[in-house]
């Protein structure tokens, strides 16, 4: 049975738009979770020029699914400890945006995003990306959407 999003749109072509806005909203809010796998550490602690361990101590912390990036308090609520909103005014950018973990690398091609027309419309209500600019295939879709579980 076809995926919802293999249906052409009003384009008629299948697939779904998505480019970064760099608002900043899938990277702060409330408590949340960026998982993180050893190869996500091993890169990030380089880009922080820490080794693994203090990497690990400073800017992780444990979750019941794992290990994940910390958070840090702001205006908009918790963001990322990578997130910088000052480099660039009125942007939110990934200050580790090169390395950054297949989650992130992912978003919005989650399973939970991707289940029904109906939960990517409720992902959209905070992303102004979706549904705007670049058309990923389906194909596209299904490699960012198995790369994590969420």
């Amino acid at each position: 049975m076809p995926e919802w999003f293999e249906s052409p749109d009003d384009s008629g072509r299948d697939g779904l738009r998505f480019s970064c806005t760099m608002c900043g909203n899938c990277c702060s809010g409330p408590e949340g979770y960026v998982l993180l796998a050893e190869a996500d550490i091993t890169a990030l602690a380089a880009r922080a020029r820490v080794g693994r361990e203090e990497f690990v101590a400073k800017y992780t912390k444990e979750t019941l699914r794992g290990l994940s990036l910390a958070e840090k308090q702001s205006d908009a609520g918790l963001d990322c400890v990578f997130l910088d909103r000052e480099k660039v005014p009125g942007r939110a950018v990934c200050g580790a945006y090169e390395d950054r973990p297949a989650q992130c690398r992912t978003w919005p091609f989650w399973k939970s995003n991707l289940s029904s027309r109906f939960a990517w419309e409720r992902a959209k209500r905070t992303c102004p990306g979706m549904d705007q600019g670049q058309r990923h295939s389906v194909q596209q879709i299904r490699i960012c959407r198995d790369q994590v579980d969420i």
